[in-house]
């Protein structure tokens, strides 16, 4: 096999891990580039590899452990709430069955709260399925250690997962009728679509306004969202519908195709549960051409202000 067909035979799994490590797609990247690299470098020196997917998937493993660590310390001065970078999905029926929720943003979030060891050792047990001796190898430790820390990561997890019970098509009428409402302001519409304890989070990352923390409870996002969405819909932004790490979601762009925000909702139980919305800038250029939002606002306050 060739170098490019066993680039292109290992680089979906290697990407996948590190993107579910990271919660950043421009990081898995460098992180997957980074891995190749030095199994590029070792085959130019000679030296054999047994196996080339156990072994990217243990440079991927670690790299993202040690990324991870020196992430977290950047991340505690993050301004306002931190969320992961969003990934467009796949939209075709085969590849939605391959889309699940452990890419949900909600689910990303949770990840967050374990150790950079016990991250990876979940993810690797329990959603890319590896023994607990291929997952001792990749992250360096024992059999006995890695069990102990998906037994610990699991019960974390079970605790405060996500709860997920919707087929793709109630997701996707839900979502449907929940950005229409939005569009136009129709709070009594909107109050009826989400969970009495919904929680709205928003990521601005300081670039552009949004909540520094959680709102809180069906009023209160309501009104929040009847506020601002109608706001961009009146400076020409609409929500195009699209599926974001596995959820319905939508892209907010204006009449040029320009992304300005992106929103994610976690529905359960014929109800919103939890919304994502992601502004920041930074996090959004892999998506396509960003619109800068904070410009887009002033103009249209000098106009109110002028009219």
């Amino acid at each position: 096999m060739s170098t490019s067909e066993l680039y292109s035979e290992l680089r979906p799994r290697a990407f996948a891990i590190a993107y579910q490590m990271l919660g950043s797609v421009g990081e898995a990247e460098d992180v997957v580039q980074e891995a190749f690299l030095r199994m590029h470098q070792i085959a130019q020196r000679g030296e054999q590899i047994n196996s080339p997917r156990a072994y990217v998937a243990t440079l991927v493993t670690r790299l993202a452990i040690d990324h991870l660590r020196s992430a977290r310390a950047r991340r505690e001065r993050y301004v306002g709430e931190w969320l992961p970078e969003p990934l467009a999905t796949a939209s075709t029926p085969a590849e939605r069955a391959e889309a699940s929720d452990s890419l949900s943003l909600a689910f990303l979030v949770l990840l967050e709260s374990l150790t950079p060891q016990q991250r990876a050792a979940f993810l690797l047990r329990e959603v890319f399925e590896y023994s607990y001796a291929e997952v001792a190898e990749f992250i360096g430790t024992t059999v006995d250690s890695t069990r102990h820390l998906v037994a610990r990561a699991r019960t974390h997890v079970r605790e405060r997962r996500p709860r997920q019970y919707a087929t793709r098509r109630q997701r996707d009428e839900l979502a449907q009728r929940f950005f229409a409402a939005a569009q136009q302001g129709d709070l009594p519409a909107l109050e009826e679509l989400l969970a009495q304890d919904v929680a709205l989070h928003a990521d601005g990352g300081g670039k552009v306004p949004a909540q520094r923390r959680p709102v809180n409870g069906r009023t209160r996002v309501a009104r929040a969202l009847s506020g601002g969405i109608p706001t961009l819909v009146g400076m020409g932004v609409h929500i195009q519908l699209t599926e974001i790490n596995g959820q319905s979601g939508g892209f907010a762009v204006d009449e040029h195709g320009k992304l300005f925000g992106v929103m994610v909702l976690d529905i359960a139980d014929g109800r919103i549960q939890a919304i994502h919305s992601i502004a920041n800038p930074d996090k959004l250029q892999h998506l396509g051409e960003v619109g800068e939002l904070a410009t887009l606002l002033r103009t249209a306050r000098r106009s109110r202000d002028n009219g």
